[in-house]
C-alpha cells in the first residue's frame, strides 16, 4: 500500500487524468514511471557482473558506444540488449532483473504515478506498460506498479524450452509503440504517458496525451501541441533543493 503523501500539484495531476474516465491507459516506463533508464543501467550492471561471456560483453560495449555516437539505431540497440541473453535460462535472467530493481530502483519510482495507476484500475481502466526496455526488467518493476505481467509490451524474444533465443518478437520504440498497441490491445488508448521522443507516436494516437518528466525535445513538442506537462514531486523537490 502506498503511504507517500502527494503534494497538491501531484493530486491535481492525478485528478486531471481521472476526469476523462479513461478505459484504456498506456504508460511508457523509463523516465515516465521512474527517474532514470532501468534498461540501460541493467545492461551495464549485467556486463559488469559477468552475466554473459566475455566476448559478448566486449561486443556489447563496443556496440553501445556506436549507439551513443549515433551509428546504431534506437530500435536495433534495444533489440540487441535483449538478444545478447541468447542461450541463458529465462528464469535466471528474470531473477537478475528482480534483484537489480530491488537494489537500485525502488527509490526512483514516482509515487504519484503508482497512485495514478491504482486509481485508474479502481475506476475500471485497462492499464498497460509499453517500453522499449527488455521485458524482464519491466516485469520486475511492474510488480511495484500493480500492472499484471500480461499487460506488458516490452522488447522481447521467443523463449524455447525455457532458454532465451535471439528471435525478436517486438521492440516497442518510436513507431513500434503504436504498432504493438494495435496488434495486441487492438484499440487506441484514451490516455497515454511518455517522457521522450520515442514516445511521440504513442502519444499521438491517444485521445489525451500526457507528458511526464520530459526530455527537452519532447517538452518543446508538448508546448507546441498543447499537451499537458507534469514534473513529478521528487524532481521538483530536487530542483528546489
Amino acid at each position: 500500500m502506498l503511504t507517500h503523501q502527494l503534494s497538491n500539484q501531484a493530486t491535481t495531476f492525478v485528478h486531471s487524468v481521472l476526469q476523462f474516465a479513461p478505459r484504456l491507459a498506456v504508460f511508457d516506463c523509463d523516465g515516465t514511471l521512474w527517474s532514470g533508464d532501468a534498461g540501460e543501467r541493467f545492461f551495464d550492471w549485467e556486463l559488469r557482473r559477468g552475466v554473459v561471456p566475455d566476448e559478448i560483453a566486449r561486443w556489447a560495449r563496443a556496440r553501445y558506444a556506436e549507439y551513443r555516437d549515433g551509428r546504431v539505431s534506437e530500435e536495433d540497440m534495444c533489440g540487441e540488449m535483449v538478444t545478447l541473453h541468447r542461450g541463458l535460462k529465462e528464469e535466471n535472467v528474470q531473477a537478475l532483473a528482480a534483484e537489480f530493481i530491488e537494489e537500485n530502483f525502488l527509490k526512483q519510482f514516482f509515487p504519484e504515478m503508482q497512485q495514478l495507476i491504482l486509481d485508474l484500475q479502481h475506476a475500471a481502466c485497462d492499464v498497460w506498460a509499453v517500453s522499449s526496455s527488455n521485458v524482464w526488467i519491466i516485469r520486475a518493476a511492474m510488480r511495484h506498479f500493480n500492472i499484471p505481467q500480461d499487460h506488458i509490451l516490452a522488447s522481447e524474444v521467443e523463449i524455447e524450452n525455457g532458454v532465451v533465443t535471439d528471435r525478436l518478437i517486438r521492440v516497442p520504440s518510436g513507431l513500434g509503440k503504436p504498432r504493438a498497441i494495435r496488434e495486441v490491445i487492438h484499440r487506441n488508448p484514451d490516455v497515454a504517458f511518455g517522457n521522450s521522443r520515442w514516445d511521440v507516436e504513442m502519444l499521438k494516437i491517444a485521445a489525451h496525451p500526457f507528458v511526464v518528466n520530459p526530455n527537452p525535445d519532447l517538452e518543446q513538442l508538448a508546448n507546441d501541441e498543447g499537451w499537458p506537462v507534469y514534473w513529478p514531486d521528487s524532481l521538483r523537490n530536487q530542483t528546489a533543493g
